[in-house]
């Protein structure tokens, strides 16, 4: 049962590990951050993606296409100054906020840094990510500046991972940051691809639940984890390579035999 599944994936991850999967038409966030991989905020931008990456794909690509990144290189009364898009929950005065926050954090403690150093404590990404938030919402908490859609976009730290978000886009974007193939970016070698969380989604939490990867009936955290342990079985050093196939199969609605 497990050789089969692997061959099952192993053979969809190598059909969709190609630039070419991801075009205007068939959209994913990459094909704007790929755009910035040469940057010198190119983390940040990658990260402004991720955060805005739930809900339709086109709609999401839409909305980055039309963000002006090169603001990350003026100042806070530039970015004050500009236009912003709204989407779905966050109104253009959220993604303004966002922008100055990551503007901020630039110039101050960096954003890998934060990371990175939450990870170190427990080998934990969960850990890493929370001091990400907890950053972010500092800084915005300082402005005075909190809404319900500001919330939504950082997420929120939560002790227990029952119940709580899954986090898939800051799962994703650590995907991004720290594996290495022809869609991830591998531009962070302190945290190894063994430890990262399947950044779970509607599309991935249904075809693991069809595949018998995950069990569990809640769409939360601790299904994330238990998800990305059933992929260990599959491939222990790198199982969030399959993210993108598992995400295309259920956005596909792909057939499964297995």
């Amino acid at each position: 049962m497990i050789k089969n599944l692997k061959k099952l994936l192993d053979n969809y991850y190598e059909l969709k590990n190609n630039p070419l999967q991801i075009t205007q038409s068939n959209p994913d966030p990459l094909l704007v951050v790929r755009d910035y991989r040469n940057h010198e905020f190119f983390e940040e931008i990658a990260l402004i993606c991720a955060l805005l990456s739930y809900g339709n794909a086109k709609q999401i690509l839409s909305t980055l296409q039309k963000l002006d990144f090169s603001l990350l290189n003026t100042s806070v009364a530039c970015i004050q100054k500009a236009s912003f898009p709204f989407y779905r929950f966050q109104t253009s005065a959220d993604i303004k906020n966002l922008f100055i926050a990551i503007y901020q954090t630039i110039h101050t403690s960096k954003l890998k840094n934060l990371i990175i150093e939450g990870y170190h404590k427990h080998q934990n990404v969960i850990d890493g990510i929370h001091c990400g938030i907890y950053h972010l919402s500092e800084i915005l908490e300082k402005s005075n500046y909190k809404t319900k859609g500001i919330d939504f976009l950082l997420g929120k730290i939560q002790p227990n991972p029952k119940g709580s978000s899954p986090l898939k886009r800051w799962n994703m974007f650590l995907r991004w940051m720290v594996r290495k193939d022809n869609l991830d970016f591998g531009v962070w070698q302190e945290i190894h691809k063994a430890k990262l969380v399947l950044p779970l989604d509607t599309h991935t939490f249904r075809i693991c639940t069809q595949l018998d990867l995950l069990q569990r009936k809640t769409y939360d955290l601790y299904a994330a984890l238990l998800a990305t342990q059933s992929l260990r079985r599959l491939d222990p050093l790198d199982p969030v390579k399959y993210d993108f196939a598992l995400y295309r199969m259920g956005q596909e609605k792909t057939k499964i035999q297995n």
